[in-house]
């Protein structure tokens, strides 16, 4: 199993060979596991020079709120902690996006980091797999709740660097958001609740 098993968490929900919508792909750490499982991937991001190391899969160029396929998937994934974006309209948009890309009876998998993680979040932290690291290289407080970070990614040679807010949500206001949306909180898919099974509610 991969350190963070999303392959795994992944195939616990999503029928093999399903059809998978996976927004903020980056290199492609996730997407290129899950197409060697049989899934379907199409892979979006807003980095070009990222989606060019993504192999197997479809890719798109694109801010994932401005995404509007033609078609609906059997689950649709947000990782990385993209739903804590500080703003509420933000966020609106990547829920919406997930929203209108789900099929009916799908699944969408929303990477969180709960508000209790938050407390022991702090530079340094982070991940290697393969070719692949992923490092929090600074995070700081900058009023109650709210925290400006930078994640520093490194594929080989390439080295990109991506600075965030990331808003910290209690279990109430991840529900209430994505209900805006038209989702409904169905479980955790983990046991550090960093994982979030969502459904539509229509």
């Amino acid at each position: 199993m991969r350190p963070n098993g999303e392959p795994e968490i992944v195939a616990g929900v999503v029928p093999a060979g399903g059809s998978i919508l996976e927004f903020g792909s980056g290199v492609g750490r996730v997407t290129h596991p899950l197409v060697e499982r049989g899934y379907q991937v199409v892979a979006v991001d807003e980095s070009a020079e990222m989606l060019a190391c993504v192999r197997g899969a479809e890719t798109i160029r694109a801010r994932i709120q401005d995404v509007r396929l033609d078609r609906r998937f059997d689950a649709v994934m947000l990782a990385s902690q993209l739903v804590q974006t500080a703003g509420e309209q933000d966020r609106r948009g990547l829920l919406d996006a997930c929203a209108r890309h789900v099929a009916p009876g799908g699944s969408v998998l929303i990477q969180w980091l709960p508000p209790e993680r938050h407390d022991t979040w702090h530079a340094g932290q982070g991940r290697t797999e393969g070719d692949l690291t992923i490092e929090l290289a600074a995070v700081e407080e900058v009023s109650p709740g709210l925290f400006n970070a930078t994640m520093r990614c490194t594929y080989g040679a390439k080295v990109w660097t991506q600075s965030f807010a990331s808003r910290r949500l209690t279990d109430e206001e991840l529900s209430d958001a994505l209900a805006e949306s038209g989702l409904r909180l169905e479980r955790f898919l983990t046991g550090d609740r960093t994982w979030v099974l969502a459904v539509p509610t229509g």
